[in-house]
């Protein structure tokens, strides 16, 4: 579902927004920037993702809506940096509504005459464009754009953009299940992060999930004003008792290629970070409920791809998998 479908049964309530930020400079090192409809101040076109899109499809799509612009060598900043996500980043429009972004930063760049063609859609969303030199920024729109932008600052040695003060994030509970209530089993996007284990035997930790019986990763949702790396530290210490000195993100896997439908009917698009855990620590006690067994997996006796719960966490073993295959 959308955002504005699920306002309509939400409220104004804090929602996790999968978004993506689009970011074009020009050969002068400026940013292009659109002055916003709805509050008048500047921001980087980007916006929402739509269900089952992929970060870059979408960063393409709403610089087209939002600039009438393309752009060829248009790609996703790498992680961390790519990250979009935590408290700060916390938002209220002037209907109300209130959001926390999560999601990533697409990087690329256009001649500036390319603004002479510019044409935005004709939704109100975008009032004005222009350039502007990263020490020379205007009045932004959200902690999103500062923090964004103080990532391309950081590339030519410039200070981070100090940020607005935010409220206190919502206590933890269980975000996506009290939207289920409200929505039933329509697709929901599922933000979220699994964690690699290794033991000193480099196997890998499977969990065999008690909702669906297969073998998955330690993860989970992430719930409003949380980091991934937040996430996937307590759904580490949650399902196993484990914790990690360190969480190395690797990378993040969102599309319609991860759309996941549980026994049950209820569906989710994936929107998840997988991480390495480092200096793990702790005695493996595995969840009550949640976690049915557990196991050490090495490279050549990990379960067939049909006992894996789904095509992110067959997509998560192939990447540690890859990554044994080319150690020495």
């Amino acid at each position: 579902m959308s955002l504005m479908e699920l306002r309509k049964v939400w409220g104004s309530a804090p929602l996790l927004a999968v978004s993506v930020g689009v970011f074009i400079r020009d050969e002068h090192g400026r940013v292009l920037l659109q002055r916003r409809g709805d509050d008048g101040r500047w921001s980087e076109p980007g916006g929402a993702l739509d269900p089952g899109e992929d970060f870059l499809t979408g960063a393409r799509r709403e610089l087209l809506e939002e600039t009438g612009l393309t752009c060829d060598d248009l790609a996703l900043l790498p992680l961390p940096e790519g990250l979009q996500d935590g408290p700060d980043l916390y938002g209220r429009y002037p209907n109300g509504h209130e959001i926390y972004v999560v999601g990533r930063r697409a990087l690329g760049t256009l001649p500036a005459a390319a603004l002479e063609h510019a044409a935005p859609d004709d939704s109100g969303e975008t009032l004005e464009l222009a350039w502007f030199a990263l020490d020379a920024l205007p009045d932004l729109s959200s902690n999103a754009n500062r923090r964004s932008l103080s990532v391309l600052r950081a590339r030519v040695g410039l200070p981070p953009l100090p940020l607005a003060p935010t409220p206190p994030p919502p206590p933890l509970g269980n975000h996506l299940m009290d939207l289920r209530k409200l929505v039933g089993p329509r697709p929901l996007f599922s933000p979220g992060a699994n964690v690699l284990v290794t033991d000193d035997h480099s196997r890998l930790l499977l969990l065999r999930h008690g909702g669906t019986r297969k073998w998955t990763l330690p993860g989970g949702g992430l719930e409003p004003g949380e980091t991934f790396e937040q996430t996937a530290a307590r759904e580490l210490l949650e399902e196993t008792g484990l914790t990690a000195a360190r969480l190395e993100p690797l990378e993040m896997y969102a599309g319609p290629a991860y759309r996941f439908t549980y026994p049950n009917g209820d569906t989710v698009d994936n929107v998840s970070v997988l991480y390495r855990a480092h200096g793990v620590t702790g005695d493996l006690t595995p969840q009550d409920g949640e976690v049915l067994e557990t196991g050490w997996f090495g490279v050549d006796d990990l379960p067939d791809d049909d006992e894996l719960s789904g095509e992110l966490i067959r997509a998560n073993v192939r990447h540690w998998r890859e990554g044994q295959s080319t150690q020495p």
